[in-house]
């Protein structure tokens, strides 16, 4: 393993083709060459909060975030130290007592909607990317996907996005696209962009 770790940020808003984006660099880089880091399992322990306070959560919130402990253990991935990633139940609305242990790699990937609103942890990324995809195409793949896994029904996932997502987007994310180094846009359906991305990123860590 080199002694460099390059730390890539990517960001987008919900439905926006990041985890496809995320697969793509994991294809195309060595076999056990990357360790990543989604921005979801850092949310907020809520222990000491009731059932009820839980779920008047706002996730889509960057308060809703321990940045705390992803500052530590990014940094501690980056000088070679294995983390206990934490685990987060969207149906408990609270952390697991499971970890996950993750061993430091050459590449190092934090993928969640709000991984380029922190300034201190934009400052630990050698590589910023955003994922720009159409709201119209984000709110469809919303609908597939809470309807199918979470089991919400088509007017809860509409709702929800009238009120919290759009908002949320147009306040903390959007605005975040222009740290980004490299921008795709339509998400993991750019294979073009994509393919770019994958380009650039191995030749940063060659260097």
């Amino acid at each position: 393993m080199k002694d460099k770790v390059t730390v890539i940020g990517i960001a987008g808003g919900t439905g926006s083709g990041k985890t496809t984006v995320v697969k793509k660099l994991v294809e195309v880089l060595p076999p056990h060459y990357v360790a990543v880091v989604p921005l979801d399992s850092y949310y907020n322990d809520t222990s000491q909060m009731t059932e009820e306070e839980r779920h008047q959560i706002n996730f889509d919130h960057p308060s809703a975030f321990d940045w705390k402990l992803l500052h530590q253990q990014l940094a501690d991935l980056r000088a070679g130290k294995a983390i206990e990633q934490p685990t987060y139940s969207y149906i408990k609305c609270n952390r697991e007592p499971e970890t996950i242990h993750v061993a430091p790699k050459p590449v190092v990937i934090i993928e969640g909607i709000m991984t380029l609103v922190d300034k201190k942890l934009r400052d630990l990324m050698d590589l910023k990317v955003f994922v720009d995809t159409d709201a119209d195409e984000r709110l469809i793949r919303n609908i597939q996907r809470d309807t199918i896994d979470r089991g919400r029904t088509v007017s809860m996932v509409v709702d929800r996005y009238l009120k919290v997502l759009k908002p949320m987007h147009e306040q903390f994310i959007e605005p975040t696209k222009r740290y980004a180094d490299i921008i795709i846009p339509q998400g993991g359906e750019n294979l073009k962009g994509i393919g770019i991305l994958c380009k650039y990123v191995e030749g940063l860590i060659e260097k």
